[in-house]
């Protein structure tokens, strides 16, 4: 492999996919802000915790690229979404003629980057795995996974197939032509599993066993479904097999006061994806507790722009998007109490009185 490879950002995903790159052979340099994880990576350098564990991997990591620095094929872009633009304007002169951006980011931030690059240059590899920093440079991978990717352009080129090849150390690539649908079906679930995370302080395993946590995440989900809809946006199944299509409540589900088998049949794909995924905990919670604005805008927000856009109400999102900003500002508790005062007061709006 002698492709160059820059990470931007060192937290838990950019630390797994620099360390299992750098276990390949690839060329890679890790770029991150803060001069502290620069002398810890160089004196301990990456290691692996969890699922695919790895023992020490030295690495080359430094806050700044120094002129002259030979430009780099990919650049991985592994910061929180809310520093993906910055980032991506201080590293774009590095990029090689033929190289591109590659967005790690959940929420839709491939638009956002083609503005300044072109969309030629941008792709999307979208994370179906989990990973919380413990520490600089000890990485706990959470859950098992491999990605998704794909560019605006739509259709495959060497470049996407050659950085698929690569990704596949970590885990297995799927190369698609519809980004943007496989990006809203991400997106659908993460305004669930890493909003209702933050919100209720807690690891995702133990929230989805509670009933009135899995209504609040199909409500979630049902209204990024009806927005990405009216965007005309054609949903990817996640992972090949969870259909949000499917998995979107219809109107009688969400009024109906009894349970219905459809209605149970979701449930128990919520309390699978809990088991799956029990031990994540939200990057947004662990961007609060570090004292970071949290991506929410980048999720739940963009579900609610896009609602005012097309004339769709999206209630459930709105009241997420304001309780995460509410917890970040420190005039709201990350508890399962939260999340059930939230519960409460949104089926309030929609019939009356609560109901699972």
């Amino acid at each position: 492999m002698n492709a160059r490879v820059l990470v931007v950002g060192c937290g838990g995903i950019g630390g797994v996919v620099a360390a299992h790159l750098l276990h390949l052979g690839v060329d890679v340099t890790v770029l991150v802000r803060d001069e502290s994880v620069v002398d810890a990576l160089h004196e301990r350098g990456l290691v692996i915790r969890g699922e695919s564990p790895l023992g020490n991997v030295a690495v080359r990591a430094t806050c700044a690229l120094p002129p002259g620095t030979e430009p780099f094929e990919f650049i991985l872009l592994a910061t929180q979404p809310p520093q993906v633009e910055d980032a991506a304007r201080a590293v774009a002169a590095h990029l090689s003629d033929a190289g591109a951006l590659v967005c790690l980011q959940n929420g839709l931030c491939e638009p956002r980057l083609a503005e300044l690059v072109g969309a030629e240059r941008v792709f999307g590899a979208i994370v179906a795995w989990g990973a919380s920093m413990l520490e600089p440079g000890a990485i706990d991978r959470t859950s098992s996974g491999g990605f998704v990717l794909g560019w605006l352009e739509g259709g495959v080129d060497e470049r996407l197939t050659r950085l698929g090849h690569m990704l596949e150390a970590i885990g297995p690539v799927t190369l698609t032509s519809n980004l943007l649908g496989a990006r809203w079906s991400k997106l659908a679930l993460n305004c669930a599993v890493s909003s209702l995370g933050t919100i209720g302080g807690d690891r995702l395993g133990s929230l989805l066993k509670h009933r009135f946590v899995r209504r609040l995440a199909l409500e979630i989900m049902s209204e990024a479904v009806s927005v990405a809809r009216a965007d005309g946006v054609d949903l990817e199944k996640i992972s090949g097999t969870i259909d949000l299509e499917w998995i979107a409540l219809s109107a009688d589900e969400r009024l109906a006061k009894l349970g219905s088998p459809a209605l149970f049949a979701k449930h128990a794909l919520l309390l699978a994806v809990g088991t799956r995924y029990r031990r994540l905990r939200s990057s947004m919670l662990q961007a609060i507790e570090r004292g970071r604005p949290p991506a929410v805008d980048f999720l739940n927000g963009e579900v609610v722009k896009s609602g005012e856009k097309n004339g769709i109400p999206t209630p459930i999102n709105t009241a997420v998007r304001e309780a995460i900003w509410d917890i970040a500002g420190g005039r709201q508790k990350p508890e399962l109490a939260s999340l059930e005062a939230l519960y409460v007061r949104t089926r309030k709006d929609i019939e009356g009185s609560p109901s699972t």
